[in-house]
């Protein structure tokens, strides 16, 4: 009845059971730990995102509407280039389920900015119609990535 070939299979299935379980704790852990280090940079009165360059009347920025870690009313001021997304790099942070890592990406094109989807599963949305191009952005549109909405601004 003690078969020791049986025996070593069943420690074997419960130390390859509790490396897996292991696994998937160290790597929530991680996930969390980063979750909870996004910073956004100090924030000033009124809800402006303050550091870096500093902020120009008329410049071009997105003002918060609904997002995950961030107030309504923020604003994050734009560069000449700034890519939206997941990733640690990305220009404007979003920490939604439904953004890619590099999800959008806004520059200036002649006088005005423009907006293109960079290939992202969920698509991007511009006044609640799906990005197929580039497009042009005027004050007051609203761009939404998953359940993050920001309104763009000059």
């Amino acid at each position: 009845m003690n078969d020791p070939i049986a025996l070593l299979l069943q420690f074997g299935f419960l130390a390859v059971l509790y490396l897996f379980l292991f696994w998937v704790a160290r790597s929530a852990m991680k996930d969390l730990s980063r979750q909870a280090s996004f910073d956004t940079g100090p924030v000033a009165a009124g809800g402006a995102i303050v550091g870096g360059a500093p902020t120009i009347a008329g410049a071009p920025r997105l003002v918060v509407v609904a997002a995950l870690g961030l107030d309504p009313g923020t604003a994050i001021d734009l560069g000449e280039t700034s890519t939206l997304g997941r990733a640690p790099g990305a220009e404007v942070r979003i920490q939604d389920n439904f953004a890619s890592a590099a999800h959008a990406r806004i520059y200036q094109q002649g006088e005005g900015m423009v907006i293109e989807d960079l290939g992202s599963t969920n698509g991007t949305y511009l006044n609640g119609r799906q990005l197929r191009k580039i497009v042009g952005l005027k004050p007051g549109d609203t761009v939404r990535i998953g359940d993050t909405e920001l309104r763009y601004q000059e």
